[in-house]
């Protein structure tokens, strides 16, 4: 019969980890978290999944809300998009704008909604010669390739990155920068999660 002071882990009769409980103890009180409390991950099972978390996402957002979306190519951020636009009230037909730089998307209610593909610009000066602050000021923007235009983004927004992990899935890491943001995740994570 194993030691009371030892916890065990067993899968398949086999056991896996075998410990001290005073050094699990030690090892939880230490622990730092994996993400930051301004910030929760959601793993993504397939494009449809992700187009869904983007309609969740675009039911919350306001006319003030600057979403930036980080990924390699292949990540999902168009996808993303197109929920968000959806979710948002636009019946417009979302496409990667790599080579025209910023799509609009309407509403009904006349709303825009600017989508950005930084992909092509050079640096942040590029960013603001295409008038950025005007589009700041008519709606909701999203910018695909966020990182490649960081200095002239507004201090606080809301990071989205994704990451392709196969064919399938994708790992989408939300992050809130200011308090609006925060706001935001939490409500965002209520309709993902729910109950939490």
């Amino acid at each position: 019969m194993p030691h009371r002071s030892l916890v065990e882990a067993k899968l398949e009769g086999q056991f896996l980890l075998t410990l001290p409980a005073a050094a699990i103890s030690a090892y939880n009180a230490n622990a730092m978290p994996i993400l930051a409390p301004n910030s929760f991950e959601f793993i993504s099972r397939s494009a449809e999944q992700t187009r869904r978390v983007g309609m969740r996402l675009g039911g919350l957002i306001d006319s003030r809300a600057v979403i930036c979306l980080v990924g390699d190519l292949g990540s999902g951020k168009t996808t993303f998009v197109k929920g968000l636009a959806a979710g948002w009230g636009s019946l417009d037909a979302v496409t990667s704008p790599t080579f025209v730089l910023v799509n609009m998307y309407r509403r009904p209610d006349r709303g825009l909604l600017y989508h950005l593909d930084a992909y092509r610009l050079k640096d942040a000066q590029e960013a603001r010669d295409l008038d950025l602050d005007a589009m700041l000021e008519g709606g909701p923007l999203v910018i695909e390739w966020a990182e490649r235009i960081q200095e002239a983004l507004p201090k606080e927004h809301f990071l989205v990155t994704l990451r392709w992990i196969t064919l399938d899935r994708r790992d989408l890491i939300f992050i809130a920068k200011g308090s609006h943001y925060q706001l935001l995740l939490t409500a965002l994570r209520q309709r993902l999660y729910g109950g939490l």
